[in-house]
């Protein structure tokens, strides 16, 4: 696991654009400002570029990189065509697989299973209904919380840019690829369920 995944919070900040294609994010560390890692889709194909502009956006496939600001890579996260529930691949920096977030079906506000490579169960992301709070549960313990950063009324209606801050407890050890799925699961809350 690349090291600077063990700060315990991001903030998560989506590219601005009236009429983007590609999914493009900066996440910074919020206390000091300072750009930790950045996330590019730069290899769109034709109609998955031309299908982002309908209402089909949500089923187009994915392949994004996280990459820290040194350029290494940090994760990958990477979705086929999606026509009911999303199934998204979170991998590491060396390309291996370390889990999937799986999305569930009829749950109000969003709502993932994320699982380790094997298929093991490891915990919940679950959404509020009545807000753009997220939290990572398992039996009644949360892991991490996501809140939405609000943009300010011109960039909210005028966009669709959304920001979010990933807090990670303490409970969460270093070095443990958790921090990796929490990481691209919150990249994942704008892609799949927000979008």
């Amino acid at each position: 696991m690349h090291p600077i995944l063990n700060h315990n919070l991001y903030f998560v900040k989506e590219h601005v654009g009236m009429f983007k294609a590609a999914n493009n994010f900066d996440v910074y560390n919020p206390e000091t400002n300072e750009l930790l890692m950045y996330c590019r889709e730069e290899n769109l194909g034709f109609f998955t570029r031309l299908l982002r502009f309908t209402d089909y956006k949500r089923m187009t496939p994915f392949n994004i990189e996280v990459r820290s600001d040194q350029g290494e890579k940090v994760l990958t996260l990477r979705r086929g065509i999606s026509l009911f529930m999303s199934k998204v691949e979170v991998l590491d920096e060396h390309d291996n697989v370390i889990g999937r977030l799986k999305q569930q079906f009829f749950s109000i506000g969003g709502k993932f299973s994320i699982v380790d490579a094997n298929d093991n169960f490891l915990f919940m992301l679950k959404g509020k209904w009545s807000s753009w709070d997220f939290n990572f549960i398992k039996d009644d313990m949360e892991f991490a919380k996501v809140t939405k950063k609000w943009a300010g009324i011109g960039k909210e209606f005028f966009t669709s840019a959304d920001n979010y801050v990933l807090s990670i407890g303490d409970m969460v050890p270093a070095d443990n690829n958790l921090r990796v799925l929490l990481l691209g699961a919150v990249l994942c809350i704008d892609m799949v369920l927000k979008e």
